[in-house]
């Protein structure tokens, strides 16, 4: 008889954007005339650049020829691409990162679900609340959240609230950790944290024997000059700290896939003896043995959004979708809602009417004003009472969408 993972049978059936999916298909085939506005998903709508197009385009010929075909190609990632993300995304901003420490990857989501693969069953987990639900649910998956609760929570996973009482910034956890989720700027809330309130985790971490995993993967919407493109701005944080970042919203790679994961090899983890192990080590070794690599083609389409046509159309891409932003956050506050996020971030944090829930606010703005958003809810106890907007839509949409909230 196969048994299965427990665990899988105690997380809830439905996924959060597979519930949002399948409200909106009922009320689409209630009402087909609708006229419905996604704002929920973090789904871009702009094509890829052309520079990374012609990129696919020539890797893709390159197959035809048996002087140019590409078979298996590092797990890592080739070094054409590495070299390129440790030049543009580093070292030209004064960061130290080695093309060792690089693994590219099909995307932040897979990589910051399959990290817990190299950490122990009992590590204890402290996850800002709300968050990204991969957070929380691969954990689950593994045995470490424990059993859930009748509020969804669950019992071995550590909440760190991040709300309008504590200008959602994260206080640092009282119980003992072993790892914390950091993702910043944030999804769902599109707030950040200052270089001086992230340097308090670096500080914690190092002081405590704690790893930080550093989902990155809006740094390119960051406009203010205090907020951190990256955790390795801050002394010390190599030690501490793996970072993920994504092409996925940067570039648009949300369906061409590639990401990538920075582990330094300062950082280190520890046996049952207490030993150091070697972090970069054990992801290598996870990655050479789970992953084939991400193809040849797509790395070709992620290496040529750093050449210089590459980076004025992946300007133009963000500068886009942050004005989409601009419009959202502004049209919000002149319908009276109270809002954060969206100024280092394409989402826009929106609180719901008096009485109303994240659910309940969602039904209501997809039923009358066809508006499709996400409930705070689905992010976990902290986001109730809100909703996010998504700044990834057409920017005809997403004024229509403003128009709509004003009646």
């Amino acid at each position: 008889m196969a048994q299965i993972n427990e665990n899988f049978i105690k997380i809830p059936a439905t996924y959060l954007f597979s519930e949002i999916a399948k409200r909106v298909s009922q009320h689409k085939e209630q009402h087909p005339e609708a006229s419905i506005i996604r704002m929920g998903i973090g789904d871009v709508s702009l094509p890829l650049p052309d520079a990374s197009v012609d990129a696919l385009i020539k890797a893709a010929e390159e197959q035809r020829s048996e002087s140019t075909f590409r078979g298996y190609g590092p797990e890592q990632g080739y070094s054409f691409l590495r070299e390129a993300i440790v030049e543009n995304d580093f070292t030209s901003k004064g960061i130290h990162v080695e093309i060792d420490e690089v693994f590219v990857s099909d995307g932040a989501k897979s990589d910051t679900g399959n990290i817990g693969d190299i950490f122990d069953f009992n590590n204890r987990v402290a996850i800002t609340d709300p968050s990204y639900p991969v957070y929380v649910d691969t954990n689950a998956m593994a045995g470490r959240a424990g059993e859930p609760t009748k509020t969804g929570e669950w019992t071995n996973l550590i909440y760190l609230a991040c709300n309008e009482a504590n200008g959602f910034v994260p206080e640092l956890p009282i119980e003992v950790v072993d790892l914390v989720y950091l993702c910043y700027p944030n999804n769902p809330t599109g707030t950040t944290l200052t270089k001086e309130q992230l340097t308090v985790w670096v500080d914690y971490a190092r002081e405590n024997q704690v790893i930080i995993l550093f989902d990155a993967a809006y740094e390119a919407f960051i406009t203010e000059d205090n907020v951190p493109h990256s955790i390795y701005e801050i002394e010390g944080a190599r030690e501490v700290a793996i970072e993920f970042r994504s092409f996925s919203k940067t570039a648009g790679f949300t369906g061409t896939r590639c990401g990538y994961t920075v582990v330094p090899k300062e950082l280190m983890g520890y046996s049952e003896n207490g030993d150091p192990v070697s972090i970069n080590k054990l992801w290598n070794r996870r990655q050479c043995t789970k992953f084939n690599g991400t193809s040849y083609v797509v790395q070709r389409a992620a290496e040529a959004t750093y050449s210089q046509e590459g980076k004025k159309q992946v300007k133009a891409l963000i500068d886009f979708y942050t004005e989409n932003a601009r419009i959202i956050r502004e049209g919000l506050i002149k319908a009276g809602y109270t809002i954060y996020g969206g100024v280092n971030a394409p989402y826009v944090w929106a609180k719901a009417p008096k009485g109303m829930t994240s659910w309940g606010y969602f039904d209501y703005l997809l039923n009358e004003k066809n508006i499709v958003t996400t409930p705070g809810a689905g992010f976990g106890a902290s986001g109730e009472g809100y909703v996010r907007f998504s700044a990834f839509g057409s920017r005809e949409n997403t004024i229509e969408a403003m128009k709509r909230l004003e009646i």
